[in-house]
């Protein structure tokens, strides 16, 4: 590290989470430093969809989804697989999950959610004011569409959920609706949920490194390090670089889907792996998109990124350190080619990254047990720019020792651990 005086702050991960917790800890007075191992928005903050989704508050752990697990799994360019050289390791992850899918769990698992999301969407209110971000969102709903009747009515019951936590749709029942919003799809669409308060950024990797400039322009410094050791230190945290060792007052841990390797660091074992996301984005469009469209039974989605397209989604559980199969985002760019009348599909750039993903879906947000001068900030699956202004907040209150405004329970760092009682996860 640069030779300035050691931070109050040290935040883990250049990634949209990472950067807007040091935005909020800065904003608190808090002199906050970024350490990443290769910049602002190198890894899965650059290639997602860019869309703020408040109104996806249903885990992908829910009862009955065990029955279906198993045909998708097994299909390897399907919506849900799991890569055959990942899957001993999978093993304890899955077991949380399948204990999540629990109707009780499930139900909590949404309140949690639910309360995240509140929080986040009037959070992100502020952030945009905050660094004169308007010119880079977009407000322009979503539109969640369906094959036949039957699809749209096994879909009710989450639209339900939804209604009940306060999320504002209209649900569309004929191919003429749907073209009100969205000419040009399939007519095999028949049905459809419309969010109007959904909102997108144009670029999420340009909304990234627009808050890390509104950071860096405030006195905050992003510098380029892999840290090799976080240890507990007297009246802070010690962390070890290849540069030696920076002292800070805390440490808040937002490296993604490597964070699970940092809190090993710290002696604690956290199931978290990882969402494979793929996608392919397209510079131009070649296709009128006036909507972030959602295709739930294919598992992809298809946003406007700058002036171009981009199609992906999907789920495959396969780690960290298998290669890409690109094979999957080539079949969600033929499924959109096949939906969306005239778009073309040559010409693309494809990609993967890693959506750091917990068995319940929720994020792990709290004190580090046995170091509670680190704050862990990871795990929000593929709703990482979703949440990331509400999980700013909360990290910054845990930081000033403040009441976080919601409980912090549901996403209590050691809630995997059978041993620990659910009364004694708190803060």
């Amino acid at each position: 590290m640069t030779n300035h005086a050691n931070p109050e702050v040290v935040v883990i991960g250049a990634g949209i989470i990472g950067v807007t917790a040091a935005l909020a800890l800065q904003k608190q007075g808090l002199r906050t430093c970024i350490l990443d191992r290769e910049g602002v928005a190198c890894a899965t903050s650059r290639g997602n969809a860019g869309a703020f989704a408040f109104a996806e508050v249903e885990p992908l752990a829910s009862p009955g989804i065990m029955r279906k697990a198993p045909g998708w799994l097994l299909d390897p360019l399907g919506p849900l697989s799991l890569r055959p050289g990942h899957a001993a390791r999978m093993l304890p992850w899955l077991l949380h999950f399948w204990r999540a899918t629990s109707p009780a769990r499930h139900e909590a698992a949404i309140a949690a959610q639910a309360g995240l999301m509140d929080l986040s969407r009037r959070a992100l209110d502020d952030l945009i004011a905050q660094v004169a971000g308007e010119p880079l969102i977009r407000r322009e709903g979503q539109l969640q569409v369906y094959e036949g009747r039957a699809r749209f009515e096994a879909s009710l019951p989450s639209w339900e959920q939804r209604r009940r936590h306060g999320i504002r749709f209209d649900l569309l029942e004929s191919p003429g609706a749907l073209a009100e919003i969205q000419p040009g799809l399939s007519p095999r669409f028949t049905h459809a949920g419309f969010t109007p308060d959904w909102i997108n950024t144009v670029d999420p990797a340009a909304w990234t490194q627009h808050l890390a400039r509104a950071f860096t322009e405030a006195g905050g410094r992003i510098e380029i390090a892999e840290v090799r050791e976080v240890r507990p230190a007297q009246d802070g945290v010690a962390l070890t670089t290849p540069a030696g060792t920076i002292r800070a007052g805390h440490v808040v841990v937002a490296a993604g889907a490597w964070s699970h390797q940092i809190a090993r660091m710290l002696g604690h074992r956290i199931p978290l792996d990882t969402e494979r996301g793929y996608n392919t984005t397209f510079p131009q469009a070649s296709f009128d998109l006036r909507t972030h469209l959602t295709f739930s039974d294919h598992g992809f989605v298809v946003s406007r990124i700058g002036e171009g397209l981009r199609v992906g989604g999907a789920v495959e559980l396969g780690g960290l350190r298998l290669p890409p199969n690109y094979r999957r985002a080539d079949i969600l760019v033929r499924k959109a080619a096949e939906f969306l009348q005239g778009l073309d599909p040559r010409g693309g750039t494809r990609w993967m990254g890693f959506r750091p993903s917990l068995p319940d879906s929720l994020p792990v947000i709290g004190r580090a047990p046995g170091a509670d001068r680190v704050i862990y900030a990871f795990g929000h699956g593929h709703l990482g720019l979703t949440q990331s202004a509400g999980t700013a907040q909360l990290v910054a209150a845990l930081v000033a020792r403040r009441e976080p405004g919601i409980s912090l329970a549901p996403f209590h760092p050691q809630r995997f651990d059978r041993r620990r009682s659910p009364g004694s996860m708190q803060g």
